[in-house]
């Protein structure tokens, strides 16, 4: 079993920075590839970004490409998701998800054995 709990979000400007984190319960973090899936209002929950296991590897979605950047910190049991010139279209409730094994990260709900229960983000224009 994984507990995973988000903190980070908030209300910032358009144009603002906001960090997320997920803390992970368990000694065998570091097995686990992360990432971070994102629901606006009314729509569905879509891969943000994603990180593998060792943290070598990772993938964005062609929105967030180039001003989110997903970290982690296996010792800390911490995911991060840097978020940089952020958007409008970036506000949604934001989810950690863990996917035990090794290889690249996943971009598909159904992959993901773990999820937190989300943290809010809204970003005014």
């Amino acid at each position: 079993q994984l507990q995973l709990v988000e903190s980070g979000g908030g209300l910032v400007q358009a144009g603002g920075s906001l960090r997320l984190s997920c803390a992970a319960s368990g000694r065998t973090f570091s097995i686990y590839a992360m990432a971070w899936f994102r629901q606006a209002p009314g729509k569905e929950r879509e891969f943000a970004a994603g990180i593998s296991s060792s943290g070598r590897t990772t993938s964005y979605a062609d929105s967030v490409k180039g001003r989110f950047t997903i970290s982690r910190d296996n010792a800390q049991n911490t995911v991060y998701l840097q978020m940089n010139s952020l958007k409008p279209e970036d506000t949604a409730v934001y989810y950690c998800a863990a996917k035990r094994g090794l290889g690249s990260p996943k971009r598909l709900e159904y992959e993901y054995d773990y999820w937190g229960q989300g943290t809010q983000v809204t970003v005014s224009s």
